[in-house]
């Protein structure tokens, strides 16, 4: 009796398990293949360059079908081709023509009316001087003419005694006069007091701010009892010895500092004349501007 041939041993178990496994290996490994990013040109030239390094020929494909030249477009080269000149004439408008001519014509007239200004000023400045003209020429008075600004200034001399606030009867008459002729005449009124270096301190004056002060305090209380000058155009000011005139080295030229000064500022008034005189020059009415005077409340 034959006995049945013994069965030959397979492949062992554990390779079809190792199988599954590579093959989910290879699963997940082209998985991450396809969500990475890749970039082109880098990949392009690193694969070119393996070519060269395994001597991989490249293949072309049909579509790549090789095209003839011909040498009358080799040698053939387009040019730029060169603008024809015509002679034209042409005329170049513009809208700033009459823009500019009412510049030059608005500056003009800006000038016209700040001279007209400045004449009125003068003429002011002068109109003061005629009435002053005695006490100007006794040398109790200065009067100049600062641009914008009229300013009388009062000397020490024979106004207030050494060292007192107190304003001599004479001058305190001069005041009043000098009140009368600031009545026709706008714009606001300073009085400002000034002393030399010299210091003070009295039982009244502590200082020359005191003596400065108090000073200029007498000049605008005779203003006021002239009754011709507002309470309201007035303003004190106290300045000691900050704003001298000329150095205090000698005793004349410390005199010289020692003074109270009358300033009207006319730049308000000013503005209003101009502004009635541009009104003037657009009506057509410019030889009138000369005859205008100031405007007073």
């Amino acid at each position: 009796m034959d006995l049945p041939e013994e069965e030959k041993a397979g492949m062992p178990a554990w390779v079809m398990t190792f199988a599954d496994l590579m093959s989910l290996l290879m699963c997940f490994f082209v998985l991450l293949l396809s969500f990475a990013e890749m970039d082109a040109i880098k990949f392009k030239e690193i694969a070119t360059q393996m070519a060269k390094a395994f001597g991989v020929q490249r293949e072309v494909p049909a579509i790549e079908i090789p095209m003839g030249t011909s040498p009358i477009f080799d040698k053939f080269s387009p040019g730029t081709p060169q603008p024809t000149p015509v002679d034209s004439v042409r005329q170049q408008t513009t809208r700033e023509e009459p823009r500019l001519r009412t510049f030059t014509a608005d500056a003009a007239t800006e000038a016209r009316v700040r001279e007209a200004a400045e004449q009125q000023v003068a003429k002011t400045a002068q109109t003061l001087r005629e009435t002053l003209q005695q006490e100007l020429a006794g040398g109790m008075l200065q009067l100049e003419q600062e641009r914008k600004r009229i300013v009388i200034r009062i000397e020490e001399r024979g106004s207030f005694p050494s060292g007192s606030a107190e304003l001599s009867a004479d001058f305190a008459a001069m005041i009043g006069r000098i009140g009368q002729s600031l009545a026709e005449i706008p714009g606001e009124i300073a009085v400002e007091g000034h002393t030399d270096d010299v210091p003070i301190s009295t039982a009244r004056f502590r200082s020359n701010w005191d003596l400065s002060a108090a000073r200029a305090s007498s000049v605008a209380n005779a203003l006021l009892d002239s009754r011709s000058v507002a309470p309201a155009r007035l303003r004190v000011h106290g300045f000691a010895e900050t704003r001298p005139l000329v150095d205090n080295s000698t005793a004349a030229q410390r005199a010289l500092n020692r003074r109270v000064e009358i300033v009207v500022d006319l730049a308000g008034p000013m503005e209003s004349f101009e502004t009635r005189a541009h009104e003037l020059i657009g009506r057509g009415m410019e030889e009138m501007v000369q005859y205008m005077g100031w405007q007073t409340d």
